[in-house]
């Protein structure tokens, strides 16, 4: 099925204009949070910790998330999720307007935000196929990634300009209000997110802790989905490492501060490679299985990593960016569209928690934690540099793996 017939789907359009309204308050976050806590306090290694914090809830919550997402309503769950975020958000900027921020409030509405998050990607996850079905989930894919892409390009320009004029703490009421937006938007979608559930069943913790077994079961057992799951845990540490420091690396390094068109125009790098990732997968998908796209990509994802790093101006950073770009987010596609179809309906909340507790949850944890330590003893470009390695890494386990003779999914 082409994007084309899912734009006619009305319930998909309800729910792509959902996700695409959420993350573009999410990039508005994602950019003006470390640059708030740096302006607050000036430290690297609190920036990349702020970074840290988007990960870290997927190590305490993922699991459990998972097992309890494929029990409940997704719908509700992914409602539920929204409006909660949007007061923790909102909450930011209100005590800055009253004078009353702190550093320690900011981190923690970080890390309530993103465990909130763990609940509705759970549901998230699994409302997708059966939304679709799952003939449609790779064009579907393509379709979010696309968008996402474009909001990359755009919006990071435009935090940066407003960042010139705004506080970066007031800059986060947009997110806010983009929770809030996103929650009526998946509200007002009338096909059901699951399929039925046998309600008879018991319910208790025990039983829970079952379906979290049987879930991570699926994954250490599924030689595919436990490779593309340690690949994306590598990616994710190189990925993190860029993200904890940009802020820093482009004052220090860089030299072009941490405001204005060139700090935006940086961020924007990734939207391009986001668009260009998006035209490709689809077609990429139709001559290779998404198992082997992940191995196309993948070494090119690590090789441009490593480059953005050791990237002597501003203007060649930004052509690594591109390419690292296209390549990071076609293994995405790729990893997330080969689990949803090798994964069973009934298991799909849990299978990806525990996914992205490992590639997400423990790689962006690892890459920003030790983003944050390196920066303390080293220089910012060097600490970038050793962490970005992890994604050559990624590649050479790609390739020594059973992905590169997957032809199923």
């Amino acid at each position: 099925m082409t994007t084309e017939t899912l734009r006619a789907d009305r319930d998909f359009r309800l729910y792509w204009t959902a996700r695409t309204v959420s993350a573009a308050g999410s990039l508005t976050t994602m950019i003006a949070m470390p640059v708030l806590i740096y302006r607050l306090t000036g430290s690297a290694s609190l920036t990349a910790l702020t970074t840290a914090l988007e990960a870290l809830p997927y190590l305490v919550f993922g699991l459990l998330a998972g097992a309890l997402t494929d029990r409940w309503n997704r719908q509700r769950v992914m409602v539920a999720a929204d409006v909660a975020n949007a007061a923790v958000i909102f909450s930011v900027p209100l005590l800055w307007w009253l004078g009353h921020l702190t550093v320690a409030h900011v981190l923690v509405a970080a890390f309530v935000v993103q465990s909130l998050f763990t609940f509705f990607d759970g549901a998230n996850f699994g409302a997708l196929p059966v939304l679709v079905g799952s003939e449609r989930i790779g064009a579907a894919n393509s379709a979010i990634f696309g968008v996402g892409g474009v909001l990359d390009l755009l919006m990071p320009a435009a935090v940066g300009l407003l960042l010139v004029v705004w506080s970066p703490a007031t800059i986060l009421a947009i997110d806010a209000v983009s929770f809030a937006v996103s929650a009526v938007l998946v509200r007002s979608i009338r096909r059901p997110l699951s399929l039925p559930r046998d309600r008879t069943g018991p319910t208790r913790a025990r039983h829970v802790l079952a379906d979290v077994r049987e879930g991570v079961g699926f994954l250490l057992r599924h030689k595919g989905v436990r490779t593309t799951t340690a690949v994306g845990t590598l990616q994710s540490i190189a990925g993190a490492a860029f993200m904890s420091l940009a802020v820093v690396f482009s004052d220090r390094a860089l030299h072009i501060g941490t405001s204005g068109w060139r700090f935006g125009l940086l961020y924007s790098a990734w939207g391009v490679g986001g668009i260009g990732a998006a035209a490709i997968t689809p077609r990429l998908l139709q001559v290779a299985s998404p198992a082997k796209a992940v191995t196309w990509a993948i070494p090119l994802s690590g090789l441009a990593g490593v480059l953005v790093a050791l990237s002597p101006s501003w203007t060649v950073a930004l052509i690594c960016m591109v390419v690292w770009g296209v390549a990071y987010q076609v293994v995405l596609i790729a990893s997330l569209t080969y689990r949803q179809r090798v994964t069973p309906e009934t298991m799909l909340g849990r299978v990806n928690t525990a996914a992205r507790m490992l590639s997400w949850g423990v790689g962006w944890t690892v890459g920003s934690l030790g983003a944050s330590a390196l920066a303390r003893a080293v220089d910012v470009r060097a600490a970038m540099a050793t962490l970005t390695c992890a994604g050559l890494l990624a590649a050479v386990l790609a390739w020594v793996s059973p992905l590169r003779s997957q032809v199923e999914a």
